[in-house]
């Protein structure tokens, strides 16, 4: 078992989710080797919720970490679960376009960033 996807499971035991009952566990690894996990947060205001992909990107930069190797991400269900749009969004701040993305099905299936968010929004769009 890849340890970066034993550490997204195991995220999962701490998601709040009163309202979908749909667990989401994340873990990004940074170029040092340090691992970050996050959960899904719910709010009664579901704008308001928090990703588990955001909470684990948001641990790590936190801590002043703006390099990643890769993320693994799962649900309660392992049923390949992607992160969504908004996810990918904040990984590509960070992430090239090379970066993996391991989901959690049947079979551990990896992804390039790049492929999941082509033509993403980058800092050189803004600056046109």
């Amino acid at each position: 078992m890849d340890d970066l996807l034993e550490a997204a499971r195991d995220a999962i035991d701490d998601a709040y989710v009163p309202y979908s009952e749909y667990t989401v566990g994340a873990a990004i690894e940074t170029t040092d080797g340090d691992v970050y996990t996050g959960c899904n947060i719910e709010n009664a205001n579901y704008s308001n919720s928090l990703h588990a992909e955001e909470v684990a990107v948001g641990k790590a930069v936190s801590d002043g970490h703006r390099e990643f190797e890769r993320i693994a991400v799962t649900s309660g269900k392992r049923d390949g679960v992607t992160p969504c749009g908004m996810c990918r969004q904040t990984l590509a701040e960070f992430c090239d376009e090379s970066f993996e993305v391991v989901t959690d099905g049947d079979d551990p299936t990896a992804y390039e960033l790049g492929d999941l968010i082509p033509e993403t929004i980058t800092r050189g769009h803004l600056d046109a």
